[in-house]
């Protein structure tokens, strides 16, 4: 899996980019320009699709050859990833918000063994991250173009999903929503009001992505039916059972394990048909998640990679599987075939 920097985002992708030899590159032969003299000309040069300045034209006319400039520009040439967009997805990874688990945790870490914060909500502080974030992705203009949010089916993570998703507040334009809503109303300690669903995306909670599971009380999930009293717009039909079996007060997951099902959640990523795709989930599980890539990229971009999320923070990726190219793509194209009879 190759890395790469596109934009401000990480791009992960199984396709490499090889250099061109200097004697062509992107399949157009340069010719010395001796052979054209100095009538050479920036318009002939952008023909044969050589990104060339009139500075450098002028330098070529003069007798210069463009053995030098492509020598150069290939040994300086980035390694770098290239693959079809319509191939691609871009995943907006977010850790839930300060929990009481954590706030409790960082003063002292044998209170993750207590069952005061089993499966534990967020705090005043966590929900006012949650809204931060919510109001960075309406600048950004982000949140709507989200298709789906992907979200571990624990209270934290479910009401950080909410909040950051959704639209707070149970009535729109003075009227009440008649969607039913993200998250009722008097959910968490102290109570939240109502979040709504009305424009906000498809909402599935999916256990892969839960935080690792065992010992921790904070980390184990409440009965499905109890979630969708609380989150009636959530979809919890990929969570297969009512109660939490996997879940053991004696037995901690390991990083391995944690690591195998994040490679069966990327699968069931790759296979969705959303382009945009939000996942809000746990600072264990992420961390774990993305050790499985930056091994072939840069020191920067893999510490990048490897670095703990902090609450309510948000990274965005770019992921394509090479192995797709056999099938046919998941998500649309906006490429055009060109041509008039098309």
């Amino acid at each position: 899996m190759r890395v790469g920097f596109l934009g401000s985002t990480i791009l992960l992708s199984s396709s490499a980019v090889t250099s061109s030899s200097s004697s062509s590159f992107s399949g157009i032969g340069f010719l010395n320009s001796r052979a054209f003299g100095c009538s050479t000309n920036l318009s002939f040069f952008r023909r044969l699709g050589v990104p060339c300045s009139e500075l450098q034209i002028r330098r070529f006319g003069k007798g210069a050859t463009m053995n030098g400039h492509i020598a150069a520009a290939s040994a300086s040439f980035p390694e770098a990833s290239l693959y079809p967009l319509h191939r691609c997805k871009v995943i907006h990874v977010v850790r839930h918000g300060q929990g009481f688990h954590n706030v409790a945790g960082e003063l002292d870490y044998a209170k993750y063994m207590s069952w005061e914060f089993e499966d534990a909500d967020l705090t005043p502080l966590g929900w006012q991250q949650a809204e931060a974030l919510h109001q960075h992705l309406d600048k950004t203009h982000i949140r709507e173009r989200v298709e789906l949010v992907v979200v571990s089916p624990l209270t934290r993570t479910l009401q950080t999903a909410a909040g950051v998703f959704g639209t707070p507040g149970s009535l729109q334009n003075g009227r009440e929503a008649t969607d039913s809503p993200l998250m009722v109303s008097g959910v968490g300690n102290p109570r939240h009001e109502a979040i709504s669903s009305v424009g906000a995306p498809l909402f599935i909670a999916n256990e892969w992505c839960r935080e690792m599971y065992g010992s921790h009380p904070c980390d184990k999930r409440r009965e499905i039916s109890y979630y969708k009293t609380q989150f009636p717009a959530i979809d919890f039909s990929e969570v297969e059972t009512e109660e939490d079996t996997w879940w053991n007060a004696d037995i901690r997951e390991t990083a391995d394990h944690v690591q195998s099902r994040a490679k069966v959640f990327i699968k069931w990523l790759l296979d969705r048909k959303e382009s945009q795709i939000a996942v809000v989930s746990h600072s264990t599980f992420i961390f774990n998640m993305l050790q499985l890539f930056g091994e072939d990229c840069s020191d920067v971009v893999k510490n990048e990679l490897h670095q703990y999320f902090r609450n309510c923070e948000m990274r965005s990726f770019i992921i394509s599987d090479r192995m797709s190219a056999s099938t046919k793509p998941k998500t649309t194209s906006t490429d055009f075939a060109g041509g008039i009879f098309f």
